[in-house]
């Protein structure tokens, strides 16, 4: 499953010290074993994106992240590009990188994406008939958000729901289809967080997880697409709606 992010911060400007904090309160967490400066690196400089630790519009130079990071220059300028890959950010020679900003537009786009990816997803795991011991990390994502909900704790949910998405990509059996909706997804990662606290509880979004997994479980593989592909489009509307009436310029 993936990992879990920490506590989202607001979507403002975050100053070097603040950077500093937070990689220093990351030290004492050991890099996966076997990990290269390179991925340290990256998964460092995503988790700042991701988190709004690094907002969009913000503007950092390779050395000065090498030096907050306490890396060398060269696994950062690889990190750099690879963030670049994944449409976080833009890359300029002599400049380093600038956080690409998401507006309701680019939100459009990706849960156009979604929407046609994910309801598949679901589709081929119902097909795949498996046993319900492979299905219990999304059973305990379903149990998690309806525990959120109960003490209103919206990170807690938030968390949960990543985990159910990301979880029932992974399963469906198609590694193409998997990767496409994990990177598409973090680029929405930041938008979804910063409407988190402006969306009514999460009551309706957390029933047609549950639905879904219930389709899933009875291998209904037309009825897993269609909850699901309700489930996003709805999501989709109600959160770009969030964007566009918080009138927020993200640049």
């Amino acid at each position: 499953m993936p990992r879990r992010r920490g506590k989202a911060r607001p979507l403002a400007a975050c100053n070097n010290a603040c950077v500093n904090a937070w990689v220093n309160a990351q030290s004492p967490l050991p890099p996966p074993r076997g990990a290269t400066a390179a991925e340290t690196a990256y998964q460092r400089l995503k988790a700042l994106i991701l988190d709004n630790l690094l907002p969009p519009g913000t503007q950092r130079l390779e050395a000065e992240l090498a030096m907050q990071l306490g890396l060398s220059r060269t696994p950062v300028r690889e990190a750099m590009l690879r963030l670049q890959q994944d449409g976080l950010v833009t890359v300029t020679p002599r400049h380093g990188m600038r956080v690409q900003p998401i507006s309701a537009a680019d939100m459009r786009d990706i849960y156009d994406v979604l929407e046609s990816l994910e309801p598949k997803a679901a589709e081929l795991l119902a097909r795949r008939r498996l046993p319900e011991a492979a299905l219990r990390p999304l059973a305990a994502s379903c149990d998690a958000m309806e525990a959120a909900l109960g003490t209103g704790d919206r990170v807690a949910w938030a968390r949960a729901d990543e985990e159910f998405h990301l979880g029932l990509a992974e399963l469906c059996g198609n590694r193409r289809l998997s990767a496409m909706v994990m990177q598409v997804w973090d680029q929405s990662h930041r938008a979804r967080m910063f409407t988190l606290n402006m969306r009514p509880l999460p009551e309706r979004s957390t029933a047609e997880h549950r639905a879904t997994l219930v389709a899933i479980r009875a291998g209904d593989a037309d009825g897993a697409r269609e909850l699901y592909r309700q489930h996003r489009q709805r999501g989709g509307a109600e959160l770009i709606d969030l964007i566009e009436r918080s009138g927020l310029a993200w640049l």
